[in-house]
C-alpha cells in the first residue's frame, strides 16, 4: 500500500472535512486497484498537488514512465481528462488511461521542475513561454459528449458574485475598478470563441519535459476566450512583480509579452486580467489565500491585490 503524504492528508481534511477523511481512508486501496488494472508498478516518491495524489509509476512490459493521479471528486476536476484527450499531447502531457468515476488518470510523466522554478527571476521568459503554450492549447473545442463547460455560461454567476462581494465586504476598491470588472463580464463573456482553454494557466502548471521542452498539466478543461488564461497567468505572477521599480510598467509589460507570444488582442488580455484581480481582492477578504489565511501578511496581500486591480483598470500602455 502507498503512504499518503501527511501534508496532503492534513490539507484535504481541513478543506473537505468528513468527506475528505472518508475519501483518504479509501485512497490507498483505490491506488492499488488502479496499479493492477493499468499494469503499473510504483517508481518513486508519492507527491501531491492541491487536490490530487500523484504516484510515479512504470508500465509493466514497456517500462514507460508515467504518473498515476487520483483527485478528490470535485466539479472543477471533471473535465481535466477531456482536455488532455483533446490536446493529444500537443503542449500538454499525454493521457494514457482514465477512470472518471474515481477521478483518476494515468498520465505521461514530465519533469518535476516547473516553469516558475526553472526560469526564476526572468519574467519575460516565463510569460512568453506561457503565452506560446496558451496559443498551442487553444484548439477547437471537441464536439459530441461530454460537452465541456463554456466560460460564457459563468457570466451571470460572476456578476452576482462581484456585486454581492462589493456589497457585503469592507473594501476600498474605487467604483471605476468594480465597474470595469463588471463591464468585462457583460461585454466579453457573450462573444467568446469556441476554443479549448486551460482555465488555470500559471507557471507552476507548466513542467519541463523531454518530449517537449514544456508541457501543461492540471487543466480545468473549459471553452472560451484564450485571453482569459492571460488573466490567470498575470494574477499568479503578481507577487513576483513586487520588486519592480514601477509596478504599472511591469504589469503592462507582462501584458505586452503574453499577448504577443499568445497572438491575442492585448486589450482583451488586460480586461480579463483586471477582472481576475478584482475577483482575487474580494476572495482574499472572504477566504484568505493559500499563502496567507489571516494576519498582517493577508492584509498586505489584499492591499496589493487592490493596487494591481487599479493598475489594470488603466488603459495606458507603457513602452517596453
Amino acid at each position: 500500500m502507498i503512504a499518503v503524504p501527511e501534508t496532503f492528508t492534513r490539507s484535504t481534511v481541513e478543506r473537505e472535512g468528513a468527506a475528505g477523511a472518508a475519501w483518504l481512508a479509501e485512497l490507498p486501496g483505490v491506488v492499488e486497484e488502479l496499479l493492477g488494472r493499468w499494469a503499473c508498478v510504483p517508481d518513486g516518491e508519492v507527491t501531491h498537488g492541491g487536490v490530487g495524489l500523484i504516484a510515479p509509476v512504470r508500465r509493466r512490459g514497456s517500462g514507460t514512465a508515467a504518473v498515476l493521479k487520483v483527485s478528490f471528486p470535485h466539479p472543477g476536476n471533471v473535465h481535466e481528462p477531456d482536455a488532455f484527450a483533446a490536446w493529444g499531447g500537443q503542449g500538454a502531457v499525454l493521457l494514457y488511461e482514465r477512470d472518471d468515476d474515481r477521478f483518476a488518470m494515468l498520465l505521461e510523466r514530465a519533469g518535476t521542475r516547473t516553469l516558475a522554478e526553472a526560469e526564476a527571476g526572468d519574467e519575460d521568459v516565463i510569460v512568453s513561454v506561457a503565452g506560446r503554450l496558451s496559443r498551442r492549447l487553444a484548439v477547437p473545442a471537441p464536439t459530441g459528449l461530454p460537452r465541456l463547460p463554456r466560460l460564457r455560461e459563468r457570466a451571470e454567476a460572476w456578476e452576482e458574485e462581484l456585486r454581492r462581494d462589493a456589497g457585503e465586504l469592507r473594501h476600498e476598491l474605487p467604483g471605476r475598478v468594480l465597474d470595469a470588472a463588471l463591464a468585462t463580464v457583460r461585454e466579453l463573456s457573450p462573444a467568446q470563441p469556441d476554443l479549448l482553454v486551460h482555465g488555470d494557466l500559471h507557471a507552476r502548471n507548466i513542467l519541463c519535459a523531454d518530449r517537449e521542452q514544456w508541457l501543461a498539466v492540471d487543466p480545468k478543461g473549459c471553452v472560451g476566450d484564450p485571453a482569459y488564461d492571460g488573466g490567470t497567468l498575470l494574477k499568479s505572477r503578481a507577487l513576483a512583480l513586487l520588486e519592480a521599480d514601477d509596478l504599472g510598467q511591469a504589469v503592462h509589460r507582462t501584458l505586452d509579452v503574453f499577448a504577443e507570444a499568445a497572438e491575442l488582442d492585448r486589450e482583451r488580455v488586460r480586461r480579463w486580467a483586471q477582472f481576475h484581480a478584482v475577483q482575487a481582492a474580494f476572495h482574499g477578504r472572504r477566504h484568505g489565500f493559500r499563502v496567507a489565511r489571516g494576519g498582517a501578511r493577508l492584509d498586505w496581500i489584499i492591499r496589493f491585490a487592490d493596487e494591481l486591480a487599479g493598475v489594470l483598470t488603466q488603459h495606458s500602455r507603457y513602452r517596453r
